[in-house]
Order: structure tokens, then sequence, then C-alpha cells
């Protein structure tokens, strides 16, 4: 799996759009740590949840 992000990219979540957007802190292999605005940190496993990039 490659994993298109960096730290600092904003991404958003599309099945749980309600977290808002994050910023990705790290990444780790498959893990990926974002800040959400809403919901705070979340450690995403890519495998599993899919993560959109948002272009400003």
């Amino acid at each position: 799996m490659i994993i298109d992000f960096e730290p600092g990219d904003k991404v958003f979540n599309p099945n749980n759009e309600e977290w808002g957007i994050g910023q990705v802190q790290s990444i780790i292999k498959d893990k990926i740590t974002v800040n959400f605005e809403n919901v705070g940190k979340k450690v995403i496993n890519a495998n599993n949840i899919e993560l959109k990039k948002v272009y400003e």
C-alpha cells in the first residue's frame, strides 16, 4: 500500500465527515496520526480507513 500523505497535509475521513478536517501529524508504517478539528487526535490504520486529501 502506498500512503500519499506527509505530515502537515490536510485530510478528511469520508466515512466520518463529522470529524471535520484533520492535519496529519505523523506516519509510521500504515498508521497515520491525524488531529481532527472536531474529535481531536486519532490514529488511523491506512489498511482499514481511506483518508482523502484536502486541496486548498
